[in-house]
């Protein structure tokens, strides 16, 4: 079927060039239509696309962390943690009571369901293993090296977090909300083989020793 002689869309009587005319007489939209409503019709078709908008990495990995920090069984804050490399997942944790032991939630750390610990202390009586230090042991466990990696979490780590990126050979850290433990702050600057970051607003924010 020929198209309309006095065809709107490309100004001529043939469809080749013309995405409007050549696609609805294709699908043979226009068969009885008049000019009018075949531009119309047209218009509706060719609707433009909205532009597609995706997370930068730092974006998409801090997510990935918070997603992890929600299988987190800890009474008091849930972490999460994922470690990174050129860009691919080598290892993820959350904080929670080691292998084998009741969850936190069901008992199984005394000092979690104590009102009395504050938040950041007694941290040695605590069973829990926080999310870092769970991603570092996870990767061991799987025999996946972290040398050079970068660990996102959703809190800054604690002292003794702090002593397993450095000696795990990560190089970069970036945390999303403050932990009230600036003694694992102070290390990590201090070792001069770690950046520390804080991600605020979708920007990382490098954290500098005073």
């Amino acid at each position: 079927m020929k198209p309309p002689k006095d065809c709107r869309c490309c100004g001529n009587q043939s469809i080749i060039g013309c995405p409007y005319c050549f696609k609805c007489h294709a699908a043979g939209c226009h068969v009885g239509l008049r000019t009018g409503e075949l531009i119309s019709r047209c218009a509706q078709k060719e609707k433009p696309m909205s532009k597609l908008v995706r997370p930068g990495w730092d974006e998409y990995f801090m997510n990935i962390a918070s997603v992890v920090a929600t299988r987190s069984s800890c009474v008091r804050r849930q972490v999460g943690a994922v470690i990174i490399r050129d860009n691919n997942i080598i290892s993820g944790g959350y904080n929670g009571t080691p292998r084998g032991l009741p969850n936190c939630n069901e008992g199984g750390c005394p000092r979690c369901n104590s009102t009395s610990a504050a938040p950041g202390q007694s941290l040695a009586e605590c069973l829990c293993s926080h999310a870092e230090e769970n991603a570092i042991t996870q990767a061991a466990f799987h025999g996946a090296s972290v040398r050079g990696s970068t660990l996102y979490s959703t809190f800054k780590p604690c002292l003794i977090c702090s002593k397993m990126i450095i000696n795990a050979g990560l190089t970069r850290v970036i945390f999303g909300e403050d932990y009230p433990d600036e003694a694992g702050t102070r290390l990590i600057l201090a070792s001069q083989y770690v950046d520390l970051y804080r991600y605020v607003d979708k920007t990382l924010v490098k954290i500098y020793g005073s």
